[in-house]
Protein backbone atom coordinates (compact mmCIF):
# COMPACT_ATOMS: atom_id res chain seq x y z
CA UNK A 1 0.00 0.00 0.00
CA UNK A 2 1.32 3.29 -1.10
CA UNK A 3 1.27 5.44 1.93
CA UNK A 4 1.30 9.63 1.93
CA UNK A 5 4.16 11.05 4.24
CA UNK A 6 2.65 10.98 8.13
CA UNK A 7 2.74 15.36 8.11
CA UNK A 8 0.01 15.44 5.54
CA UNK A 9 -1.94 11.84 7.09
CA UNK A 10 -2.51 13.60 10.35
CA UNK A 11 -3.84 16.92 8.25
CA UNK A 12 -6.26 14.66 6.53
CA UNK A 13 -6.80 13.14 9.63
CA UNK A 14 -7.27 16.03 11.67
CA UNK A 15 -9.45 17.26 8.87
CA UNK A 16 -11.78 14.18 9.34
CA UNK A 17 -11.20 14.60 13.49
CA UNK A 18 -12.62 18.37 12.89
CA UNK A 19 -15.68 17.34 11.81
CA UNK A 20 -17.44 15.17 14.81
CA UNK A 21 -19.84 17.14 16.43
CA UNK A 22 -22.49 14.84 18.51
CA UNK A 23 -26.48 14.79 17.78
CA UNK A 24 -27.45 14.14 20.81
CA UNK A 25 -25.98 13.67 24.58
CA UNK A 26 -26.83 12.27 28.07
CA UNK A 27 -24.71 12.45 31.03
CA UNK A 28 -25.00 10.78 34.07
CA UNK A 29 -22.48 11.53 37.01
CA UNK A 30 -22.47 8.64 39.12
CA UNK A 31 -21.68 7.82 43.32
CA UNK A 32 -21.43 4.07 43.89
CA UNK A 33 -20.17 2.21 46.75
CA UNK A 34 -19.24 -1.35 47.15
CA UNK A 35 -20.78 -3.64 46.16
CA UNK A 36 -22.58 -2.74 42.96
CA UNK A 37 -22.85 -3.73 39.25
CA UNK A 38 -24.89 -1.54 36.55
CA UNK A 39 -25.75 -2.97 33.21
CA UNK A 40 -25.62 -0.40 30.41
CA UNK A 41 -27.63 -1.11 27.54
CA UNK A 42 -27.60 -0.86 24.33
CA UNK A 43 -28.14 1.76 22.27
CA UNK A 44 -28.06 1.58 18.26
CA UNK A 45 -25.39 4.12 16.68
CA UNK A 46 -24.37 5.75 19.67
CA UNK A 47 -21.11 5.58 21.81
CA UNK A 48 -20.73 5.58 25.15
CA UNK A 49 -17.72 6.80 27.89
CA UNK A 50 -17.13 6.29 31.12
CA UNK A 51 -14.13 8.13 33.13
CA UNK A 52 -13.48 7.51 36.60
CA UNK A 53 -12.82 10.15 38.73
CA UNK A 54 -11.94 8.73 42.27
CA UNK A 55 -11.69 4.78 42.74
CA UNK A 56 -11.92 2.13 41.18
CA UNK A 57 -14.59 -0.05 38.81
CA UNK A 58 -14.59 -3.12 35.60
CA UNK A 59 -15.35 -2.74 32.33
CA UNK A 60 -16.67 -5.76 30.70
CA UNK A 61 -18.30 -6.38 27.65
CA UNK A 62 -19.87 -9.65 26.54
CA UNK A 63 -17.39 -12.89 25.50
CA UNK A 64 -14.44 -10.45 26.65
CA UNK A 65 -12.37 -9.76 29.22
CA UNK A 66 -12.95 -7.19 31.98
CA UNK A 67 -10.90 -4.25 31.68
CA UNK A 68 -10.03 -2.52 35.39
CA UNK A 69 -10.19 1.10 35.18
CA UNK A 70 -8.85 3.85 37.69
CA UNK A 71 -8.92 7.03 38.91
CA UNK A 72 -8.49 9.13 35.56
CA UNK A 73 -8.92 6.58 32.77
CA UNK A 74 -11.09 6.76 30.16
CA UNK A 75 -12.92 4.36 28.09
CA UNK A 76 -15.14 4.64 24.80
CA UNK A 77 -17.56 1.82 23.99
CA UNK A 78 -18.06 2.88 20.45
CA UNK A 79 -20.52 0.63 18.80
CA UNK A 80 -23.36 0.93 20.77
CA UNK A 81 -22.35 -2.55 22.29
CA UNK A 82 -24.42 -3.63 25.64
CA UNK A 83 -21.43 -3.85 28.57
CA UNK A 84 -21.28 -4.01 32.50
CA UNK A 85 -20.07 -1.34 34.76
CA UNK A 86 -18.88 -3.45 38.23
CA UNK A 87 -17.05 -2.86 41.26
CA UNK A 88 -15.53 -6.20 41.04
CA UNK A 89 -14.51 -8.53 37.66
CA UNK A 90 -16.33 -11.10 38.52
CA UNK A 91 -19.72 -9.53 39.35
CA UNK A 92 -22.79 -10.97 38.33
CA UNK A 93 -25.33 -8.52 36.02
CA UNK A 94 -26.61 -5.35 37.95
CA UNK A 95 -29.99 -3.73 36.90
CA UNK A 96 -29.96 -1.03 33.91
CA UNK A 97 -28.88 2.49 34.95
CA UNK A 98 -31.66 3.50 33.44
CA UNK A 99 -33.99 1.69 35.47
CA UNK A 100 -32.88 3.64 38.64
CA UNK A 101 -34.06 6.01 40.78
CA UNK A 102 -31.81 9.42 40.40
CA UNK A 103 -31.63 12.99 40.00
CA UNK A 104 -32.45 14.25 36.88
CA UNK A 105 -30.88 18.02 37.11
CA UNK A 106 -32.18 18.06 33.93
CA UNK A 107 -33.23 16.18 30.86
CA UNK A 108 -29.81 15.47 29.59
CA UNK A 109 -27.75 14.90 32.83
CA UNK A 110 -28.20 13.13 36.24
CA UNK A 111 -26.87 11.85 39.10
CA UNK A 112 -26.80 8.21 40.09
CA UNK A 113 -25.81 7.25 44.34
CA UNK A 114 -26.01 3.42 44.22
CA UNK A 115 -24.37 0.80 45.77
CA UNK A 116 -23.70 -0.93 49.35
CA UNK A 117 -21.69 0.14 52.40
CA UNK A 118 -18.06 -0.39 50.89
CA UNK A 119 -15.52 1.81 49.38
CA UNK A 120 -16.73 4.80 46.82
CA UNK A 121 -16.17 5.04 43.87
CA UNK A 122 -17.12 7.79 41.13
CA UNK A 123 -17.50 8.14 36.95
CA UNK A 124 -18.78 10.43 34.60
CA UNK A 125 -20.80 8.61 32.06
CA UNK A 126 -21.73 9.49 28.75
CA UNK A 127 -23.88 8.05 25.75
CA UNK A 128 -23.62 10.43 22.60
CA UNK A 129 -24.51 9.77 19.20
CA UNK A 130 -23.19 11.50 15.47
CA UNK A 131 -24.82 12.77 12.77
CA UNK A 132 -22.51 13.86 10.68
CA UNK A 133 -21.48 10.87 7.74
CA UNK A 134 -17.68 11.48 8.37
CA UNK A 135 -17.76 10.54 11.94
CA UNK A 136 -20.51 7.73 11.45
CA UNK A 137 -17.51 6.50 8.98
CA UNK A 138 -14.60 7.19 11.52
CA UNK A 139 -16.76 4.96 14.32
CA UNK A 140 -17.43 2.22 12.11
CA UNK A 141 -13.31 1.80 11.92
CA UNK A 142 -12.90 1.54 15.94
CA UNK A 143 -12.23 -1.42 18.29
CA UNK A 144 -15.00 -2.15 20.49
CA UNK A 145 -13.84 -0.77 23.47
CA UNK A 146 -10.82 2.47 23.27
CA UNK A 147 -9.38 2.96 26.36
CA UNK A 148 -7.15 5.70 27.45
CA UNK A 149 -4.95 5.72 30.76
CA UNK A 150 -5.14 8.47 32.74
CA UNK A 151 -1.33 7.88 33.38
CA UNK A 152 -0.61 7.95 29.26
CA UNK A 153 2.11 10.87 29.17
CA UNK A 154 1.31 12.12 25.84
CA UNK A 155 -2.35 12.90 26.80
CA UNK A 156 -2.71 13.07 30.19
CA UNK A 157 -2.59 16.26 30.75
CA UNK A 158 -4.85 17.30 27.71
CA UNK A 159 -7.75 14.34 28.43
CA UNK A 160 -7.53 15.32 32.45
CA UNK A 161 -7.86 19.29 31.68
CA UNK A 162 -10.89 18.39 29.76
CA UNK A 163 -12.66 16.41 32.41
CA UNK A 164 -11.89 18.81 35.25
CA UNK A 165 -13.58 21.47 33.26
CA UNK A 166 -16.38 18.94 32.12
CA UNK A 167 -17.03 18.04 35.70
CA UNK A 168 -17.25 21.29 36.87
CA UNK A 169 -20.06 22.18 34.41
CA UNK A 170 -22.21 19.32 34.90
CA UNK A 171 -21.59 19.54 39.30
CA UNK A 172 -22.47 23.06 38.69
CA UNK A 173 -25.18 23.60 36.25
CA UNK A 174 -25.33 27.49 34.58
CA UNK A 175 -26.93 29.14 31.94
CA UNK A 176 -25.48 27.49 28.89
CA UNK A 177 -24.19 24.48 30.98
CA UNK A 178 -25.07 21.71 28.63
CA UNK A 179 -23.83 23.57 25.56
CA UNK A 180 -20.41 23.92 27.18
CA UNK A 181 -20.65 20.14 27.94
CA UNK A 182 -21.44 18.86 24.68
CA UNK A 183 -18.92 20.54 23.10
CA UNK A 184 -16.43 19.20 26.09
CA UNK A 185 -17.78 16.18 25.21
CA UNK A 186 -16.82 16.81 21.68
CA UNK A 187 -13.50 17.28 22.12
CA UNK A 188 -13.09 14.36 24.87
CA UNK A 189 -13.69 12.16 22.23
CA UNK A 190 -11.71 13.35 19.52
CA UNK A 191 -8.68 13.27 22.06
CA UNK A 192 -9.61 10.20 23.03
CA UNK A 193 -9.07 8.84 19.27
CA UNK A 194 -6.24 11.12 18.52
CA UNK A 195 -4.70 9.38 21.24
CA UNK A 196 -5.20 5.83 20.50
CA UNK A 197 -4.79 6.81 16.68
CA UNK A 198 -0.74 8.12 17.83
CA UNK A 199 0.13 5.75 20.86
CA UNK A 200 0.51 2.66 18.64
CA UNK A 201 -2.51 1.30 17.81
CA UNK A 202 -2.92 -0.05 14.21
CA UNK A 203 -4.96 1.42 11.94
CA UNK A 204 -7.87 -1.11 11.24
CA UNK A 205 -8.69 -2.44 7.60
CA UNK A 206 -11.25 0.48 6.54
CA UNK A 207 -12.19 3.83 5.91
CA UNK A 208 -9.00 5.16 8.05
CA UNK A 209 -6.50 2.58 6.54
CA UNK A 210 -8.50 3.80 2.92
CA UNK A 211 -7.50 7.73 4.54
CA UNK A 212 -3.90 6.70 4.58
CA UNK A 213 -3.73 5.72 1.28
CA UNK A 214 -2.45 8.51 -0.98
CA UNK A 215 -4.75 7.68 -4.28
CA UNK A 216 -7.54 6.75 -2.29
CA UNK A 217 -7.78 9.06 0.47
CA UNK A 218 -7.48 11.98 -1.91
CA UNK A 219 -10.71 10.32 -3.93
CA UNK A 220 -12.33 10.05 -0.73
CA UNK A 221 -11.78 13.89 0.29
CA UNK A 222 -12.73 14.53 -3.06
CA UNK A 223 -16.12 13.32 -2.45
CA UNK A 224 -17.11 14.50 1.08
CA UNK A 225 -15.70 18.08 -0.23
CA UNK A 226 -17.64 17.90 -3.16
CA UNK A 227 -20.42 15.00 -3.02
CA UNK A 228 -22.62 16.71 -5.67
CA UNK A 229 -19.79 16.58 -8.09
CA UNK A 230 -21.21 14.39 -11.40
CA UNK A 231 -18.79 11.73 -10.33
CA UNK A 232 -18.54 9.03 -12.27
CA UNK A 233 -15.98 5.84 -11.95
CA UNK A 234 -13.40 7.13 -14.91
CA UNK A 235 -13.15 10.79 -13.31
CA UNK A 236 -12.75 9.14 -9.85
CA UNK A 237 -9.82 6.69 -11.24
CA UNK A 238 -8.72 10.13 -13.07
CA UNK A 239 -8.35 11.57 -9.66
CA UNK A 240 -6.23 8.73 -8.34
CA UNK A 241 -3.92 9.16 -11.17
CA UNK A 242 -4.63 5.30 -11.74
CA UNK A 243 -6.55 2.80 -14.48
CA UNK A 244 -10.46 2.03 -14.09
CA UNK A 245 -9.86 -1.59 -12.89
CA UNK A 246 -6.94 -0.86 -10.29
CA UNK A 247 -8.68 1.80 -8.98
CA UNK A 248 -11.60 0.22 -8.22
CA UNK A 249 -9.87 -3.07 -7.00
CA UNK A 250 -7.70 -0.82 -4.89
CA UNK A 251 -10.38 1.28 -3.16
CA UNK A 252 -12.83 -1.85 -2.54
CA UNK A 253 -9.99 -3.88 -0.32
CA UNK A 254 -9.21 -0.67 1.52
CA UNK A 255 -13.17 0.51 2.29
CA UNK A 256 -15.07 -2.91 2.02
CA UNK A 257 -17.42 -1.53 -0.89
CA UNK A 258 -17.36 0.08 -4.79
CA UNK A 259 -16.14 3.85 -5.62
CA UNK A 260 -19.52 4.16 -6.60
CA UNK A 261 -21.46 2.43 -3.63
CA UNK A 262 -19.58 4.60 -1.55
CA UNK A 263 -20.05 7.83 -3.37
CA UNK A 264 -24.16 7.09 -3.05
CA UNK A 265 -24.12 5.73 0.17
CA UNK A 266 -22.11 8.99 1.66
CA UNK A 267 -25.10 11.21 -0.63
CA UNK A 268 -27.58 9.15 1.10
CA UNK A 269 -26.11 10.25 4.59
CA UNK A 270 -25.48 13.79 3.64
CA UNK A 271 -29.37 14.08 2.72
CA UNK A 272 -30.86 12.10 5.71
CA UNK A 273 -29.09 14.22 7.93
CA UNK A 274 -30.00 17.46 6.05
CA UNK A 275 -33.74 15.65 6.17
CA UNK A 276 -33.67 15.53 10.10
CA UNK A 277 -31.75 19.10 10.47
CA UNK A 278 -33.15 21.44 8.49
CA UNK A 279 -36.52 22.61 6.43
CA UNK A 280 -35.21 21.26 3.02
CA UNK A 281 -36.95 19.32 -0.17
CA UNK A 282 -35.70 15.93 -1.94
CA UNK A 283 -35.92 18.03 -4.82
CA UNK A 284 -33.06 20.44 -4.24
CA UNK A 285 -31.39 17.33 -2.19
CA UNK A 286 -31.43 15.79 -5.45
CA UNK A 287 -29.89 18.49 -7.49
CA UNK A 288 -27.43 19.19 -4.88
CA UNK A 289 -26.19 15.88 -4.59
CA UNK A 290 -25.77 15.51 -8.26
CA UNK A 291 -28.85 13.45 -9.16
CA UNK A 292 -30.77 14.94 -12.52
CA UNK A 293 -33.95 13.81 -11.43
CA UNK A 294 -35.89 13.34 -8.25
CA UNK A 295 -37.49 9.63 -8.96
CA UNK A 296 -33.61 8.38 -8.94
CA UNK A 297 -32.89 10.19 -6.07
CA UNK A 298 -35.65 9.48 -4.30
CA UNK A 299 -34.99 5.49 -5.11
CA UNK A 300 -31.42 5.60 -4.23
CA UNK A 301 -32.22 7.15 -1.04
CA UNK A 302 -35.07 4.42 -0.01
CA UNK A 303 -32.61 2.01 -0.87
CA UNK A 304 -29.86 3.15 1.11
CA UNK A 305 -31.39 4.37 4.24
CA UNK A 306 -35.11 1.90 4.05
CA UNK A 307 -36.81 4.43 4.37
CA UNK A 308 -38.65 7.32 1.59
CA UNK A 309 -37.33 10.91 1.57
CA UNK A 310 -40.96 12.04 2.64
CA UNK A 311 -40.83 10.04 5.66
CA UNK A 312 -37.91 11.09 7.33
CA UNK A 313 -39.09 14.33 6.79
CA UNK A 314 -42.62 14.17 7.78
CA UNK A 315 -41.20 12.61 11.13
CA UNK A 316 -38.74 15.70 11.60
CA UNK A 317 -41.87 18.15 11.35
CA UNK A 318 -43.78 15.92 13.94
Amino acid sequence: MEVIPRAEHQDRLARVLHTLRMCSTFYCHAELSEPWALEMPAIADSVSFHVVTAGTCWLRLPEADPIEMRAGDLALVPHGLGHDLLSEADAHHGPRVDQLPQEYVNPRYSILKYGGPGRAAQLICGIVSFDDPAARELMRTLPAVLFIGGDTLSTASSIKDTLRLMAGELSHPQIGGEAVATRLADILVVQAIRSWLMNGATTPAGWLRALEDERIGRVIEAIHHNPGNEWSLDRLAQLATMSRSSFSNRFTTLTGEAPIAYLTRWRMSIAASRLRDEDITATRLAAELGYRSEAAFNRAFTRINGQTPGSVRRRQRQ
